[in-house]
């Protein structure tokens, strides 16, 4: 999938995407097993992962008559594009605009500050 046209996921959808990326695998019944209660019905994790695939976020196996799912989409991938579309619909491209939006709203301690310094400096190097 090309990287700028990565569309913003659904809460539910990110939800799905967020279990696929940290189990790699999964089949539906897997995905409900990490879900905390109230956990929807089979039947609404399973639509939700053929959505995924239709837009083209999800892939699968097929063992007789299960769906081994696995994610297309990197989690790295679709967190830049999307922090890229904050960034730009909010903050006019800038990063230093949305660093200081940030640090105004949640408040920076000074550790924090200093790892942003190291991670600027070697981002430098």
């Amino acid at each position: 999938m090309d990287k700028a046209k990565i569309k913003e996921l659904t809460k539910a959808e990110l939800q799905i995407m967020q279990l696929l990326w940290s189990k790699k695998k999964a089949y539906v019944n897997d995905l409900l097993d990490g879900m905390p209660e109230p956990k929807p019905a089979y039947n609404t994790v399973s639509t939700i992962v053929r959505i995924l695939e239709r837009k083209g976020f999800v892939s699968h196996e097929t063992y007789g008559k299960t769906h081994l799912y696995y994610a297309l989409i990197d989690r790295e991938i679709y967190l830049n594009s999307m922090m890229k579309g904050i960034m730009n619909s909010f903050f006019s491209g800038s990063i230093t605009n949305m660093v200081s939006f940030l640090s105004k709203k949640e408040g920076i301690s000074i550790d924090e500050a200093d790892k942003l310094m190291e991670i600027i400096t070697k981002s430098k190097k």
